[in-house]
């Protein structure tokens, strides 16, 4: 089984931006808007950009790896319908290597030398492989 179906694949493609939770030291969240791609090998989502060891963001996924992705947008507002992906899991910082990262994504803006990537644990959509006002809701592991 993959962690994505082709549906969710073929979303998260064609989305540029998303909003990373972390929790900070002192157990209070943050949410910040990212640039992340889905990264084809591993099904792990990566999130880059300048500046990346130094942020916030960085720092709590750092210490309390245990972070939330959401990317969702409306397909319409008349009739209403919106959908999106939670992808919950595991961060890894890295300090090394984002360049190279983002470019073999093909990214469309700068990445540091320092990224996270994002292994998914569990995984909830909406409007992508059912209708806007149903969750689908699963865990999964990665190979």
């Amino acid at each position: 089984m993959t962690t994505f179906t082709d549906a969710e694949v073929a979303y998260l493609d064609g989305q540029p931006l998303g909003r990373l939770a972390t929790v900070g030291p002192n157990g209070r969240p943050q949410v910040k808007p990212v640039g992340f791609f889905l990264e084809p090998g591993t099904q792990a989502i990566v999130i880059g950009g300048l500046d990346m060891a130094a942020s916030r963001k960085f720092r709590d996924a750092e210490r309390r790896p245990d972070v939330a992705l959401v990317i969702d947008d409306l397909a319409a507002v008349d009739p209403w319908t919106p959908r999106g992906i939670e992808i919950r899991g595991h961060a890894e910082t890295h300090t090394d290597g984002g360049k190279e990262v983002g470019e073999s994504l093909d990214a469309g803006f700068p990445f540091d030398h320092a990224y996270i990537r994002v292994l998914p644990r569990r995984i909830l959509s909406w409007g992508i492989d059912n209708g806007s006002f149903e969750l689908s809701a699963r865990d999964v592991t990665q190979h």
